[in-house]
């Protein structure tokens, strides 16, 4: 427990506009409002790198360090060897992750295949809301594990929709250039896809930019991506503000287990859905929340890995 006003840290890759990173904003901003901690983001390019960022915060005496993303595992590693008596959390990261497994890191898993087998089932059932073929598609950023699970979950939510389901995946090597998310998209367009799932990130804007222009469905990654348009019919969330949040509340409480790892799933309210579009009809919705209620009973087993 601390007896003063803890600070926290937080390192975002790509800035707090990032559709990734501005849910862990989210939950440190809401730490600070509701917990009384002290809160600093620090947001450098990939060019300046991640280690200089944990070490100076380490420095600063920040009680608590938040890093985000798997890019970021080896500096965090390094630095948190560097730094034994700093407490770190990773999101996205399982602890078993890191090279060393540093004992003063904590480690934020999600059941993103979760979110993805819904996210699968909207846009199997979404190609019946008009005629075409029955293709859909994912674009992924870095074939990283979180965007596999996404994308495996995906697949495999289409499949109970429509065992025949043509399901078209690729890749931008990238989680920040939208003209990449969009070249992928329109290439799996081409091919037919109705329905364009994106899980790359800021690159991924350019995916959904894509299928709005073609008249195709999209869906969102992380955060509710629905104020991008009607033709978003739903998103896959990530929900990086429940787990920030629930992370630092743990720690300032100090119940907060290092050298070990917290799971947010749709049991715990860390993944799920977003908004629908009002395209979506009620139909739809509430075939959404059986299927959730099931997986959350453990009735549906997800895979994780793409098949």
């Amino acid at each position: 427990m601390i007896d003063r006003r803890a600070k926290i840290g937080l390192v975002l890759p790509a800035g707090i506009d990032d559709p990734f990173g501005h849910g862990a904003y989210l939950g440190i901003d809401r730490a600070v409002r509701e917990l009384d901690v002290r809160g600093r983001v620090l947001a450098p390019t990939p060019k300046e790198g991640y280690a200089p960022s944990f070490s100076f915060l380490a420095r600063q005496k920040y009680d608590l360090v938040v890093a985000t993303g798997v890019l970021v595992v080896d500096a965090l590693d390094a630095v948190a060897l560097k730094f034994p008596d700093q407490t770190f959390a990773i999101i996205d990261a399982d602890h078993s992750a890191l090279p060393h497994r540093p004992r003063n890191v904590h480690g934020i898993a999600f059941r993103e295949e979760e979110a993805g087998f819904l996210a699968g089932q909207v846009a199997g059932l979404a190609l019946d809301l008009g005629p075409g073929d029955r293709v859909i598609s994912a674009v992924g950023g870095e074939p990283v594990p979180a965007v596999q699970k996404y994308i495996a979950g995906y697949e495999a939510g289409a499949r109970t929709v429509d065992p025949n389901m043509t399901t078209l995946r690729g890749y931008t090597n990238d989680f920040f250039d939208p003209l990449k998310g969009r070249s992928v998209a329109l290439g799996q367009i081409a091919q037919g896809s109705r329905v364009v799932f994106q899980v790359a990130s800021a690159c991924g804007l350019g995916a959904l930019e894509a299928a709005k222009e073609q008249g195709v469905w999209a869906i969102g990654v992380d955060v509710d991506q629905s104020r991008l348009g009607r033709h978003v019919l739903t998103s896959a969330l990530k929900r990086m503000d429940v787990a920030v949040f629930d992370t630092i509340e743990r720690f300032v409480g100090g119940t907060l287990k290092t050298g070990d790892t917290s799971v947010f799933s749709l049991r715990n309210g860390g993944v799920g859905l977003g908004s629908f579009s009002p395209e979506v009809p009620p139909s739809v919705v509430a075939a959404i929340e059986r299927v959730t209620d099931e997986i959350v009973a453990g009735t549906i087993s997800i895979p994780t890995p793409i098949t």
